[in-house]
């Protein structure tokens, strides 16, 4: 019989030698035509192979464009059956490189570019009040939030202050909206800046459903998916393809105050029961706006090449230039988050990198992306004509190895020297 350990030991997943379960893509590009050579290649990818080899992720799947060419895409570890929960005689499914993730807050990159499209196209404007298109929003006195504090997490709703958001309310879209609609601002609007974990999202969808008279999943697939050829990058999965998408996990050293009350009061439940609820269909088959969009990991990257190419790809025009730049243009310059704990430089929906404190490597100061839940990143760097998407399943928090996975993102900015000054 299976025994769950405690929440207080460490737990990591069982390794295997990478050779065993590596899964390249046979059409990666020949690096000479991203610029680089084989052994920077190479040096990528080890450092992906370190990261697999703390035994912090079942799977990690990474994919690498530079000058518009994929010079990376594989994946390594298993879709399911190497949870360190599970029992040695469990059946081991390998990870593909088209396999499926979940990028969890990075939606927030993809649902925030919707919005930015409805302004574009003169749906919205960006400085309206949330009320003038929800007007139930206005409750409490949140009549005076616009859409922008909305975008740049200073709406003054983070969370919904006494209720915890389960995998019931989830599958209720309606409810949780409500919910929030009457919920009490914990800050004024526009004073303080605070991480809006799930939110956020729901107030963005349905201003998109609003103002273009269909829901986000219609309105992502019209505008863009079936623009950029994408099979399923889309938010959740359909129910037939729940299997398809890879088992998280929780990882590592457990979660302590304050750290584990920060992670509480952000998403409204512990680790555990996070990365629980992250596997169960009810949540993979909801429209969750800032946090259940799936897809490949070549797909993120693809999103993002859309974004790096100021609107366009492959001749398809996506968004408008002045657009692309306006939501990653700097809204805030590494204040001090107080939901997260930590300095966040953010655009309009975008974590945004720097010089010195950056996600996305160092000297990356025109760097624009997003991290997901609790080791996924997307993003692209204009400096360096790359755009990159990594996915992970395992879900540690403050503990050893977790360097390793930022050591990542430094490896491909060191490897790929800037192309422009």
């Amino acid at each position: 019989m299976l025994v769950r350990p405690p929440r207080w030991i460490s737990t990591k997943v069982r390794k295997f030698a990478p050779s065993e379960v590596t899964s390249i893509n046979p059409a990666e590009a020949d690096p000479s035509a991203g610029g680089l050579a084989r052994g920077d290649v190479d040096e990528i990818w080890r450092a992906v192979v370190r990261l697999y080899e703390t035994g912090l992720h079942p799977a990690i799947a990474l994919c690498l464009r530079r000058r518009g060419e994929v010079v990376i895409d594989r994946a390594i570890g298993h879709l399911r059956g190497n949870a360190p929960t599970d029992p040695p005689d469990v059946l081991h499914v390998p990870i593909r490189y088209d396999s499926l993730f979940n990028i969890y807050s990075a939606a927030k990159c993809v649902t925030s570019m919707l919005v930015h499209l409805c302004d574009e196209r003169g749906l919205l404007h960006l400085d309206d009040p949330v009320a003038e298109y929800i007007p139930e929003f206005a409750q409490h006195n949140k009549g005076r939030v616009t859409i922008r504090h909305i975008l740049t997490h200073r709406a003054g709703i983070p969370a919904v202050p006494g209720k915890q958001i389960g995998l019931e309310m989830l599958a209720d879209y309606e409810r949780i909206l409500a919910l929030i609609c009457a919920a009490k601002p914990m800050s004024v609007a526009g004073r303080r800046l605070s991480y809006h974990a799930l939110t956020g999202g729901y107030v963005l969808g349905e201003i998109i459903r609003r103002v273009a008279g269909k829901d986000l999943r219609a309105f992502f697939h019209d505008e863009v998916r079936s623009k950029l050829g994408m099979a399923t990058f889309d938010y959740g999965v359909a129910r037939a393809d729940v299997d398809r998408v890879a088992e998280n996990a929780f990882t590592g050293a457990p979660v302590v105050p304050p750290y584990s009350w920060m992670l509480e009061r952000s998403i409204g439940v512990d680790i555990h029961e996070a990365a629980r609820m992250s596997n169960d269909p009810r949540f993979l088959t909801s429209l969750v706006p800032s946090a259940n969009l799936v897809g490949t990991a070549e797909e993120g990257s693809r999103f993002f090449e859309v974004l790096l190419r100021n609107g366009t790809y492959d001749g398809a025009k996506i968004f408008d230039r002045r657009t692309v730049r306006r939501a990653v243009a700097e809204q805030s310059y590494l204040e001090v988050d107080s939901f997260l704990g930590a300095p966040v430089r953010y655009g309009m929906g975008f974590m945004l990198g720097s010089n010195w404190f950056s996600l996305y490597g160092a000297d990356t100061p025109h760097a624009f992306g997003h991290i997901g839940f609790t080791a996924v990143a997307v993003w692209a760097d204009p400096d360096r004509d790359i755009s990159v998407s990594l996915m992970t399943s395992g879900k540690p928090f403050l503990t050893p190895g977790q360097w390793t996975w930022l050591k990542v993102a430094r490896t491909i900015a060191r490897v790929c020297p800037q192309e422009r000054p």
